[in-house]
This record gives C-alpha cells, sequence and structure tokens, in this order.
C-alpha cells in the first residue's frame, strides 16, 4: 500500500489555497443591536452611540466586506440616542459607499424602528413587531407615599419650572403642557425621518401609521413600513451567494467581565432607589409589546 507523503511545501501550498479562496469570498459585517436605547442604569447596558462606535467604525472598514447588516431588536428608549445611532450609519455608509440591511427580530419599535430606517432595505420575520412611530415618558409619582411616611420634601430651585416634574410633588399643569410640546417636537423629527426613509413605500393612511400603533411584520410589509419579510442568512445567500461570509461584530469585554469577575459598575446605597426605577422603567418598555 503506498502511503501519500505530507511534505512542509505540500502543506504551505494547502494553506494558501484555502487563503485564497476564502478571499475571494465576499463578507457581510453583521452588528445586533439588542436592548433597550440609552442609559438603563447598572444593572444592564442599554444601546447608545459611545458602546456603538467601535463597532460600527470597524465593520464598516473591514477588508473584503461588501455589506453591513444591523439585526435590531429594540422597544425604544433614548430618540437622542436613536437618532445618533441612525446619523452615524448612515454617514459611514454613505462615506464608505456601502449598502446597509436591516433585520429586525422580535420587535423594531420605537427608537428601534427609528435606527431600522438607516437601513437602505429593512426585512422583518411575518411575527416581528413594527412601528409604534411616537414619543413617550413615563414616571413615577410618590406625593402620598412620602407623606404617609411623615417625610418633608424640600427643593430648592432658581425659576418657576427648574423643578418641574419632580416626582414628590403634585404634577403642574403647565409643566405638563411644556413636557407635551418637547414630546411633538421630537415627534415632528420622527414623521419628517419617517416620511424621508420610506415616503415612496408608505400607504396611505398617513394618520394610522403615526398614531403610535404597531404591527406584526406582515402587516408592517403591507403598510410599507418594511421592504421584505426574511431572515439575515437566507436574504445575504441569495443576494451574495451560498458561499458568503459573515463577520460579527460587537463589544468586546475584559477577561474579568467575561468571566463574571468584575461586574456592572458599583451602586451607592443611596443610588439603589434609582437603579431599581431605571429598571423598572426598562422592563416596562419591553413589556409594552409582551415581551
Amino acid at each position: 500500500m503506498v502511503q501519500a507523503q505530507i511534505t512542509p511545501k505540500l502543506t504551505i501550498m494547502a494553506l494558501f489555497d484555502l487563503f485564497s479562496l476564502l478571499r475571494r469570498r465576499p463578507v457581510v459585517a453583521v452588528i445586533r443591536l439588542n436592548g433597550v436605547i440609552g442609559d438603563v442604569g447598572g444593572f444592564r447596558r442599554g444601546l447608545t452611540l459611545h458602546s456603538l462606535e467601535g463597532s460600527l467604525e470597524s465593520a464598516f472598514s473591514g477588508r473584503r466586506i461588501v455589506a453591513v447588516a444591523l439585526v435590531v431588536n429594540s422597544p425604544g428608549g433614548s430618540p437622542v440616542q436613536s437618532d445618533m445611532i441612525q446619523r452615524r450609519v448612515r454617514d459611514l455608509a454613505e462615506k464608505k459607499e456601502m449598502p446597509v440591511y436591516v433585520f429586525c427580530e422580535d420587535v423594531a419599535a420605537s427608537g428601534g424602528y427609528w435606527i431600522a430606517l438607516a437601513g437602505d432595505s429593512i426585512y422583518a420575520n411575518a411575527n416581528s413587531i413594527i412601528g409604534s412611530i411616537g414619543v413617550i415618558s413615563s414616571g413615577f409619582g410618590f406625593v402620598e407615599a412620602i407623606d404617609k411616611l411623615g417625610i418633608e420634601r424640600r427643593l430648592h430651585a432658581t425659576g418657576k419650572k427648574k423643578g418641574m416634574l419632580d416626582p414628590f410633588q403634585v404634577e403642574d399643569p403647565d409643566h405638563v403642557a411644556h413636557l407635551k410640546q418637547l414630546h411633538e417636537d421630537i415627534f415632528e423629527r420622527f414623521k419628517d425621518w419617517v416620511r424621508e426613509r420610506r415616503g415612496e413605500f408608505l400607504a396611505e393612511d398617513m394618520e394610522d401609521l403615526f398614531s403610535g400603533a404597531f404591527w406584526t411584520g406582515r402587516r408592517a410589509l403591507e403598510l410599507g413600513l418594511v421592504d421584505e419579510l426574511g431572515e439575515l442568512r437566507s436574504v445575504m445567500r441569495k443576494k451574495y451567494g451560498e458561499k458568503v461570509r459573515f463577520r460579527f461584530f460587537g463589544e468586546r469585554r475584559g477577561l474579568l467581565r467575561r468571566l463574571g469577575i468584575l461586574g456592572p459598575r458599583p451602586v451607592s446605597a443611596s443610588g439603589w432607589v434609582e437603579e431599581l426605577i431605571r429598571v423598572a422603567e426598562a422592563r416596562s418598555i419591553w413589556g409594552r409589546f409582551g415581551l
């Protein structure tokens, strides 16, 4: 029986052939955007431009990358961070002349949909939750609670609106009206962004689209909020061939954090109530969509 001899030269040639094959395969950069948008406290980290900046830069600058795919699973959050993230995505896409595909998973609603609009094409699952185009804010009132505990609230400020919406004081109608005006200003910006990115595809009933309602992915397709139903791998293979490769980008964590030795930033005793409220608010944002 004759056995083939493997020489160092043959091994090097085989590795060179494999490397050449991999170089010829197109690469799609994938960034997962999962969670509430904005700072949600010390227990969990939300999506912010600061936390995503490195991943976005790397994804759009990688070698042999033919497209960038954003996988969105977010119920919304901060309108400021939503707008900053989508602006950065669009700036990089135009600078690098790179197509951006967005894939909505469980939910892309409110700020999550705001970010999804940065895509040149938006895909969703038939059962995804899409929409909730609007602005909302929430809080808690503790006026009766501190009264029952015999606690006196002392607040000193300059200007009659400096302490507006303080949760330990009775709501002032003028303060609520001021908040609603802020909402309207942000809402107009949101609607303008939707029209700019989806105007030619949107259904004629704009009033319903901008009512704050949300729909399944299948219904969102009929309304023009998404382009097609589909998921990352099948769509990218259809566009770039079966040999397309995926390169995932995300925030790197140090060894101690990965091992669980170094956890979230410490919270002082006085900050526990605030942290719990912020976590409850984040949980309630997901809860609006049954998640």
